[in-house]
C-alpha cells in the first residue's frame, strides 16, 4: 500500500526549487567545468546536452514515478512496488550510496568554508600559483582544520533536515536556490567582461567536432548521470513528497533545464576568467581550489569576487548534502520507526565517522589503502563508478520489465488528466535503450572499455 498520509511539499515552487537543489551541487560547479576543460570544451558540452535529453531526462521521470507512486523512502518504495522480491536491492543501493557519498562529500564541502575564512582573513592575497597549490595540499592533508569544517558542514545540514520537509528542506530551498542563481549570474557577468573573455566563451560554445570521440561521449554520458543525481535515491525520496497534482513530466523537464543551466553558467563563470589570465583550461579537479584562487588574486577587487565564488560553492554543496542526508534520514525514520530528529542524528553521527576517516586518509592515514585507494578515493570510486550507474541501470530494468504499462502511464499522466504524447517512445527507451546506455557508462567508469580497446 502507498502512504496516502505522507507529507508533501507545500507549493509548486517548493517542488521545483527543492528538486533543483537536489540535483544541483558540486557536480555542476566543480566537476562539470573541469570535465569540460579536459574533454575539449564545447564538444563535450554538446555531447553532454544530448545525453541529458536522451538519457538523464527519461531516467529522472522514471525515478519520479517510483517515488510518487510508492510514497515511500528509496528502499521502502520497492517494498511497495515489488513486495517480497529481490528488487529491494535497488532501494538499499540508493540509500547506501547516498550515505557513502556524504562520507567524502562533507569533506569537500567543508573545504569551501575554509576558503571563505581564508578570503575574509586575507590569507589568499599575494600568493603565487605554487603557493596556492602547496597551501591546499597542506590544508587538505591536515588533521584538525579539515575535520573541524567537516563537522560544521554536517551540523548545518543536520539543522535543515531535522524540521522536516516543509519547515526544513522546502524553506531552505526557497532561500538557497534563488541566492545561488543570483550569485552565479553576477559572477558570470564579471567573468564575461574580463579582457580576452571571448576566447573562454569560444572554448565553451564553439565546438571542434574533431574532438568528439568515444572517450568524450562516454564522459558526457557519465557527467549527465552524475549531474542529475540519478541512481542515488535522492529523486525517489524527493518525489515521494510530491502531491498528486504535481505534473511529473513538466517538473522533470524544468529540473533538467535548470540543472543544466547551472552547469553552463558555471562554465561561463570560469572559462573566460581562466583564458583571461592565461591559465590552461585542462588543469582538472584542482581548478576550483588551486587555479581559481590564482585567477581571483589577479583580478581587480579579487577578494570580493573570491568571497562571492566560495559562498556560491558552499551553497551548492549544501543543497546536495541536504538531499543526500534526506535519503538516509527518511529510510531510518520510516523503516526503523524512529523519530525524525533521532533518525537524523543517527545518520549525521554515522556519516561523520566516515567523513573523518576520509579526511584523515588524505594525510596521516594515506598509507592505509583499500584496493590501492585511500578511504576518500575508495568511497568516491565505489559510489560514482559502481553504485550510481548500477542503481540507475536496475531502476530502468525494473520499471521497464516489472511495472504494468497502464500503471506507469496512469501515474505519469496524473490518472489521464495530463497528456504524455511520447509515452510509447519513453517506455521503449526505458526498457531497452537506457539500460544498455547506462551499462556502457558503467563499464567505462570501471575502465573495462579502455582495457578492451588495448586488447584489440
Amino acid at each position: 500500500m502507498t502512504n496516502k498520509k505522507r507529507v508533501t511539499f507545500g507549493s509548486r515552487l517548493g517542488v521545483i526549487l527543492a528538486t533543483v537543489g537536489c540535483a544541483v551541487g558540486l557536480g555542476n560547479i566543480w566537476r562539470f567545468p573541469y570535465m569540460l576543460g579536459v574533454n575539449g570544451g564545447a564538444a563535450f558540452l554538446l555531447v553532454y546536452a544530448i545525453c541529458i535529453v536522451v538519457l538523464g531526462l527519461p531516467v529522472m521521470i522514471t525515478e519520479f514515478f517510483i517515488g510518487r507512486h510508492s510514497r515511500k523512502n528509496a528502499a521502502g518504495a520497492f517494498k511497495v512496488l515489488a513486495p517480497g522480491t529481490k528488487w529491494i536491492v535497488i532501494g538499499y543501493n540508493g540509500v547506501l550510496a547516498a550515505f557513502l557519498i556524504l562520507g567524502f562529500y562533507f569533506v569537500v564541502a567543508g573545504w569551501t568554508l575554509e576558503y571563505i575564512l581564508q578570503v575574509v582573513t586575507g590569507s589568499l592575497t599575494g600568493k603565487t600559483a605554487v603557493e596556492f597549490a602547496s597551501d591546499f595540499t597542506r590544508f587538505s592533508s591536515g588533521i584538525f582544520r579539515p575535520i573541524f569544517w567537516t563537522v560544521v558542514f554536517t551540523a548545518l545540514t543536520h539543522i535543515v533536515i531535522v524540521p522536516g520537509v516543509k519547515k526544513g528542506i522546502e524553506r531552505a530551498s526557497k532561500i538557497l536556490m534563488p541566492v545561488l542563481f543570483f550569485i552565479l549570474i553576477v559572477l558570470c557577468i564579471r567573468s564575461a567582461t574580463l579582457p580576452n573573455a571571448g576566447a573562454g566563451l569560444s572554448f565553451l560554445f564553439n565546438p571542434d567536432f574533431s574532438k568528439i570521440d568515444s572517450s568524450v561521449i562516454l564522459s558526457g554520458m557519465g557527467q549527465a548521470f552524475f549531474s542529475l543525481s540519478v541512481g542515488m535515491g535522492c529523486l525517489i525520496t524527493y518525489s515521494s513528497y510530491f502531491g498528486k497534482e504535481t505534473h511529473l513530466q513538466k517538473t522533470a523537464v524544468q529540473v533538467t533545464i535548470l540543472d543544466s543551466l547551472v552547469a553552463i553558467l558555471a562554465g561561463i563563470m570560469i572559462f573566460p576568467a581562466v583564458f583571461s589570465f592565461g591559465i590552461e583550461p585542462t588543469v582538472g579537479p584542482e581548478l576550483v581550489f588551486i587555479t581559481l584562487p590564482n585567477v581571483f588574486s589577479q583580478m581587480p577587487l579579487g577578494t570580493l569576487w573570491s568571497l562571492i565564488f566560495y559562498v556560491l560553492l558552499a551553497l551548492a554543496a549544501l543543497t546536495s548534502t541536504i538531499s543526500l542526508h534526506e535519503v538516509a534520514t527518511a529510510y531510518v525514520h520510516e523503516e526503523y520507526q524512529m523519530t525524525r530528529s533521532r533518525a537524523a542524528l543517527v545518520v549525521s553521527a554515522g556519516v561523520l565517522v566516515f567523513a573523518t576517516l576520509s579526511s584523515l586518509s588524505l594525510g596521516v592515514l594515506k598509507d592505509y589503502t583499500i584496493f590501492g585507494l585511500t578511504f576518500f578515493d575508495f568511497l568516491d570510486y565505489v559510489t560514482t563508478k559502481i553504485m550510481l550507474p548500477f542503481g540507475g541501470m536496475l531502476i530502468c530494468i525494473f520499471v521497464g520489465t516489472q511495472i504494468d504499462r497502464k500503471i506507469l502511464k496512469a501515474e505519469l499522466t496524473n490518472q489521464g488528466t495530463v497528456p504524455f504524447y511520447f509515452f510509447n517512445t519513453y517506455a521503449f527507451f526505458i526498457k531497452y535503450i537506457a539500460p544498455v546506455a547506462i551499462s556502457i557508462v558503467f563499464l567505462n567508469e570501471l575502465g573495462l572499455i579502455e582495457w578492451i580497446r588495448r586488447m584489440f
